[in-house]
């Protein structure tokens, strides 16, 4: 009990000093983990899009897929993500819900994305963002907001693309005090096999240093797969390992912060439906 009291003192403490700043994007909610396979083509999953929304615009098969982790093992900020991919013939849909927190303090977020093939060499997305927070005794505040992004392929193995998050400055609250912060990032992806792909990001958050994300993901046996990467900005590491079987998979994944330590984290996805052919992108 007094461990969570501790936890929400600090973290509404944090938000009222916070308050008149740009409010900190959770641009991945959870792990960067879960949106590493953006800028491959060779190995997408129903979460590549939440790392740039161009990618939806390559998705063959709908699919749902969730994340869960428990930040540096403190039940209170357990996160939340859950992502829905829709092909069709006038281009894919994307839905993205997610949630971290607890009863004390917790943040929302639930966006709609659409991707969409402009021909062989580029793909174009845009989402739309419902943001909000909650503190008990304290304030609630929303926010819309979007995100834009595209995707180039410079070959059958090599891709890149930007993604902005917010350009405009979307407002929380009656007051217009905070806001969310604005991020732009530029990613590359290089599928060396079917089975071994690469990736490097950069991201640049409103008032934030420079973030450099890489990683690799590793697929074999067919059936088995291996990711893991590393966050300039906090000098952290991630990794998991996975098991497909028929439609379904299921990943184990972990972090570790120097300071704050290690979070665990669980992934199943699904996809289900017919495949969409070349045709209709």
């Amino acid at each position: 009990m007094k461990r969570k009291l501790f936890i929400s003192t600090v973290i509404t403490v944090g938000c009222a000093v916070h308050i008149l700043q740009a409010q900190s994007l959770r641009y991945s909610i959870a792990l960067p983990y879960i949106s590493l396979s953006a800028y491959s083509e060779q190995q997408q999953d129903p979460f590549s899009f939440t790392g740039n929304q161009a990618a939806l615009a390559q998705t063959k098969q709908a699919g749902v897929a969730i994340y869960s982790e428990r930040r540096f093992l403190l039940a209170p900020i357990n996160s939340y993500a859950a992502v829905a991919a829709i092909p069709s013939r006038m281009g894919n849909m994307g839905i993205q819900v997610n949630y971290t927190g607890f009863k004390d303090f917790n943040e929302n977020k639930i966006g709609l994305a659409y991707g969409k093939s402009l021909g062989k060499k580029i793909d174009v997305g845009i989402q739309f963002d419902y943001y909000s927070y909650h503190i008990p005794a304290y304030q609630n505040a929303s926010a819309v907001s979007f995100e834009a992004a595209m995707l180039l392929h410079f070959s059958d193995k090599f891709r890149g693309g930007i993604q902005v998050y917010n350009p405009v400055g979307g407002k929380l609250g009656k007051a217009d005090s905070e806001k969310l912060a604005s991020a732009y990032s530029f990613g590359l992806g290089y599928d060396a096999s079917p089975d071994f792909f690469v990736s490097m990001e950069i991201i640049k958050e409103e008032d934030k240093p420079i973030n450099v994300i890489g990683g690799f993901q590793y697929r074999f046996e067919g059936r088995f797969f291996l990711r893991a990467g590393m966050l300039s900005e906090s000098s952290s590491a991630f990794a998991g390992a996975g098991i497909g079987w028929k439609n379904m998979r299921l990943d184990i994944s972990g972090s570790y912060h120097p300071q704050l330590g290690f979070t665990p984290g669980i992934l199943l996805a699904t996809n289900f439906g017919n495949t969409k052919s070349e045709s209709h992108q």
